[in-house]
């Protein structure tokens, strides 16, 4: 007898996406995100894969009258997505500083961050190495530190992000598409 179904057990790193707000997002397993829209610009490599977190936090109704609480009232809710990007590009700076202007010249690319203000709210989107599982971030904004450290032998430099997401206009923080498989 079966203790649990191995078609389920998420396995791998998986590839990550970047696109503007409001860009078409995926509705099958199976289209690349290319063809869902060319604004789905994949992120490369990072340095150990990515993270999803999710908390909620509560409080508890209370009443003199009872020793246990009468209800449990949920008072905010978080969401983000963490990853290091293993790729020094000036398209990734630019993504991790949530903006900034890139300009070519002759024989280099410069990259100056963005105003105050002028931040720049994207979409992120996960596919399971396996092709199993998709996952749709609707509107994110990178909040963490940008620290970047150079150090000797093959440790290479990375740049460290973390989003947070926010509330998209008239839809849910996030979507999942999975096969059939995982539906249990």
């Amino acid at each position: 007898m079966a203790r649990g179904n191995p078609n389920a057990i998420a396995l791998g790193p998986g590839k990550l996406y970047i696109a503007p707000l409001g860009t078409t997002e995926p509705t099958d397993l199976t289209t690349p995100w290319e063809t869902v829209s060319a604004a789905w610009a994949a992120l490369g490599y990072t340095n150990e894969g990515s993270s999803f977190s999710y908390s909620v936090d509560s409080e508890n109704v209370e009443v003199a009258e009872e020793l246990d609480p009468v209800a449990v009232a949920l008072t905010s809710r978080e969401g983000t997505v963490a990853f290091a990007l293993a790729e020094m590009t000036a398209k990734n700076l630019q993504r991790a500083l949530n903006g900034g202007s890139i300009v070519s010249g002759t024989g280099i690319v410069t990259f100056e961050p963005p105003d105050l203000g002028e931040e720049v709210r994207v979409m992120l989107g996960f596919e399971s190495e396996d092709g199993e599982e998709r996952w749709v971030y609707r509107k994110a904004l990178q909040t963490g530190s940008l620290e970047i450290n150079r150090r000797k032998g093959a440790e290479k430099a990375t740049i460290p992000c973390e989003f947070k997401l926010e509330k998209p206009s008239a839809a849910k923080l996030f979507k999942v598409l999975f096969d059939n498989a995982r539906a249990a």
